[in-house]
């Protein structure tokens, strides 16, 4: 079967080289996190790419920063991943670690399938 894409992070694979990606599943689950994580103009040529999640680790935690987060995770995915339909966002912060944990729960209609995207920076 082709390959769609490098799955990240980098793994050693035996038969490719490195862990590949086979299904459009997988692949728009792996973009959609790189759309979150990414801080605008980073991107090389897309300086607006990004939702900028970690620019939000150290703000004060409130419901207007969950907003904010939502809103940012939100506009990016309309313009960058129009296949995906984001059904809702939760959001924890933990102080004793200084962690953000997002919760992001989201549905492919074209393919119809759900699914749900967890991370913690």
């Amino acid at each position: 079967m082709a390959s769609l894409a490098i799955r990240l992070p980098l793994t050693k694979s035996d038969i490719n080289s490195y862990t590949m990606i086979r299904n459009f599943k997988d692949l728009i689950k792996q973009n959609l996190k790189m759309l979150c994580l990414t801080n605008p103009g980073e991107r090389v040529m897309e300086p607006r790419f990004g939702a900028g999640i970690p620019t939000f680790l150290f703000l004060n935690y409130s419901e207007q920063v969950h907003a904010r987060i939502d809103s940012a995770i939100r506009e990016q995915a309309n313009l960058y991943l129009p296949v995906v339909a984001i059904q809702n966002i939760s959001t924890a912060m933990d102080p004793e670690t200084s962690s953000l944990s997002i919760e992001l729960r989201y549905e492919i209609p074209q393919l119809g399938v759900k699914d749900l995207l967890e991370f913690t920076i």
